[in-house]
C-alpha cells in the first residue's frame, strides 16, 4: 500500500508548545462564533438564525478525536444550527449558551480527569479569554480581536468559518505525532480495502 508522507510544516518550537506538558494535550475546546463560523450571524424573516460551518473544520474535529485528543464545544449562543452541527460530528462535549465559559469548562475538564495544563482552547473574543488564558495552548482565528491575538501561541492563517479550527486540529495533532497516521488511514477505503 502506497504512503502519503504529510506536507503540511509547522515550526519547530509551535509544535514543541502545542505539546503541552509530560503526556501532551488530551482535550481541545472551541468558541463557536468566530471560530467555527465566520462570526456573522444571519437572521431570517422569523427571527431564526443561520449560520454557515466550514467542512474542513468539522473534519478536522472529527480527526482530532479519532487522534485521542477530546473535542469540546463551549459557546455563548445556543442556536438549532449549532446543536445539529455538533450532533452531526457526533461530538460528545458541548456546552451552549454558555454565559461564563470558565465557570462551565472546569466540570468538564474535572470529568474528563485532566489539568489545564493538557488542554487546548481555541477562541477569537473576550469572553474567550479565561479559557485561553489558564490552557497549555491557546490558538486564534486569523480575524480574532486584538487583545486574543495577544496572547495566543499561535495565530491562524485561516479565518474563523474558513478552517482556522482545521489549522489548530491540524497543528495539534502533528505535535502529538498523529497526524501522518490519520493521513495515510485516509488511503483505505470505507471498507477497508486499499485503492
Amino acid at each position: 500500500m502506497a504512503t502519503l508522507t504529510p506536507t503540511l510544516r509547522f515550526p519547530t518550537e509551535l509544535l514543541l508548545k502545542a505539546q503541552g506538558p509530560g503526556l501532551g494535550l488530551k482535550a481541545a475546546i472551541f468558541d463557536v462564533d468566530g471560530v467555527l463560523t465566520d462570526g456573522r450571524i444571519y437572521i431570517g424573516e422569523q427571527g431564526e438564525s443561520f449560520k454557515a460551518f466550514s467542512t474542513l473544520d468539522g473534519h478536522g474535529l472529527k480527526l482530532l478525536d479519532q487522534g485521542g485528543i477530546t473535542p469540546i464545544i463551549i459557546t455563548g449562543r445556543d442556536s438549532p444550527a449549532v446543536r445539529r452541527r455538533v450532533a452531526d460530528l457526533g461530538l460528545k462535549h458541548a456546552v451552549y449558551g454558555a454565559k461564563d465559559k470558565l465557570a462551565v469548562a472546569r466540570p468538564l475538564i474535572d470529568q474528563l480527569g485532566l489539568a489545564w495544563a493538557e488542554v487546548a482552547a481555541m477562541g477569537d473574543d473576550w469572553p474567550d479569554l479565561p479559557l485561553m488564558t489558564r490552557a497549555g495552548f491557546a490558538c486564534a482565528p486569523a480575524q480574532a480581536h486584538a487583545e486574543v491575538k495577544a496572547i495566543a501561541h499561535h495565530i491562524t492563517a485561516a479565518a474563523g468559518g474558513h478552517g482556522a479550527a482545521r489549522e489548530c486540529c491540524d497543528l495539534l495533532l502533528m505535535a502529538a505525532g498523529r497526524y501522518a497516521a490519520l493521513l495515510n488511514g485516509h488511503l483505505d477505503t470505507l471498507d477497508g480495502s486499499s485503492r
